[in-house]
């Protein structure tokens, strides 16, 4: 079975603690069983023109389609989503069952734990 993703890419209003909302994603996705991972960062390499303003990355891994639509209508996320989208100037969001290519090795997967 293929999990699915949630990619969201933003660049946050210049007046937006961004920590604050780091933090509350954290918290809501670790409140959320239907998140199977979350992984988010800020871009420090790329070139300002390729960047086209945005700053941060996010990505939500859900074992099926069906759990991201769970989580999508969970009342947690709702109430969250509210606060986090006008915190934003410029938003991509892009949702996909993965493929994955080539995964963790066991070794390297021990080793980042």
């Amino acid at each position: 079975m293929e999990e699915f993703k949630h990619f969201v890419i933003v660049k946050f209003k210049e007046d937006v603690v961004v920590e604050e909302l780091t933090k509350g994603m954290e918290k809501l996705v670790s409140e959320i069983d239907l998140v199977k991972s979350f992984e988010w960062g800020q871009d420090v390499e790329s070139l300002d023109v390729l960047r086209q303003g945005f700053t941060h990355a996010f990505l939500m891994t859900f074992n099926k389609k069906e759990d991201y639509a769970a989580f999508q209508s969970h009342p947690n996320h709702v109430e969250f989503s509210e606060k986090f989208s006008t915190a934003i100037e410029k938003i991509v969001l892009l949702d996909f069952p993965s493929t994955l290519v080539k995964p963790v090795k066991e070794a390297e997967a021990e080793a980042a734990a």
